[in-house]
């Protein structure tokens, strides 16, 4: 692989997002709108639900949440329990009514932003007629989709960087960790979900598709089945088993801790490993599926 060939496509690939205003749109815009609607627009507000507390954390930062709740009027804390369990038979004998799990909407904004950034720059070079002309030139199929990757990723790393300044400085979410590690953390996910609209990318050929693919298979498991919405030890066994394939799922882990808990990277190690695979294997498959010759 030679450097030059995948910094000339990345030039070339840069030059035409910046004149593109509809990526333009949606690498920057985007996430920030999303944010804003998961923060402010998406509430289901009630007062004074019964709550059950299960604090595994007891710390001191955990019973000024709790007491922010009680505080707040909309939560009636009734009981505290000492197992998981617990908590599942208050709800079945209806003496709490709700159950409440905290921050990773980041999560689920940069599974789908990723996805969709890459899945497009393929598929455009097919409907533009530009890919005739790729195919022409010596560069090698690794060195091609790492050239479209590169200027996608310091794009997906800008809005990683400002969903995180949106949460800390806007919605006030402590940040107890360490932002390095969270930055290295985050730049492994990015890699495995560009990776994965590449792959996308080749295997649809049209945009409109392209796309669509990228919605379904970002945007809902990483909404439903990432822990983000549900609560995964509360899903049906076959679904548990199923997010197990789901990226969303072990970086919504790496957020919770390393925001709430300050956790260091030796506690986050299997998270980190299993993104690290996902993003070297579906950088492998899109490599493989991606021939370099016209079909």
């Amino acid at each position: 692989m030679k450097l030059s060939r995948v910094r000339a496509i990345a030039k070339k690939e840069l030059i035409q997002v910046l004149r593109d205003p509809l990526s333009l749109a949606m690498a920057f815009l985007m996430p920030v709108i999303l944010l804003l609607i998961f923060g402010y627009a998406i509430t289901m507000d009630v007062n004074n639900l019964r709550t059950v507390v299960y604090d595994m954390d007891r710390s001191s930062f955990s019973r000024e949440l709790v007491a922010q709740f009680r505080e707040s009027g909309y939560f009636t804390v009734i009981e505290s329990v000492e197992r998981h369990g617990g908590i599942d038979t208050s709800l079945d004998m209806s003496r709490g009514q709700v159950a409440l799990w905290i921050p990773a909407v980041i999560a689920v904004i940069m599974a789908v932003i990723a996805a969709l950034l890459t899945s497009l720059t393929i598929a455009r070079e097919w409907e533009r007629g530009t890919m005739e002309q790729l195919i022409s030139t010596p560069v090698k199929t690794p060195e091609l989709i790492a050239g479209k990757l590169v200027p996608y990723f310091f794009i997906g790393f800008i809005d990683v960087a400002l969903s995180v300044a949106m949460a800390v400085f806007l919605f006030g979410v402590p940040l107890r960790g360490s932002l390095l590690l969270l930055a290295l953390i985050s730049s492994i996910f990015l890699f495995g979900g560009l990776s994965l609209g590449i792959l996308i990318s080749v295997v649809a050929r049209s945009q409109l598709v392209a796309s669509q693919i990228a919605m379904v298979v970002t945007f809902l498991p990483a909404f439903l089945l990432s822990g983000f919405m549900y609560a995964i030890a509360n899903m049906p066994l076959p679904l548990q088993n199923m997010t197990r394939v789901i990226p969303a799922r072990y970086f919504v882990s790496v957020l919770k801790g390393i925001f709430l808990k300050g956790n260091t990277l030796g506690l986050l190690a299997t998270e980190t490993l299993i993104l690290t695979l996902f993003g070297v294997v579906v950088f492998a498959l899109a490599n493989r599926k991606f021939k370099k010759r016209i079909v």
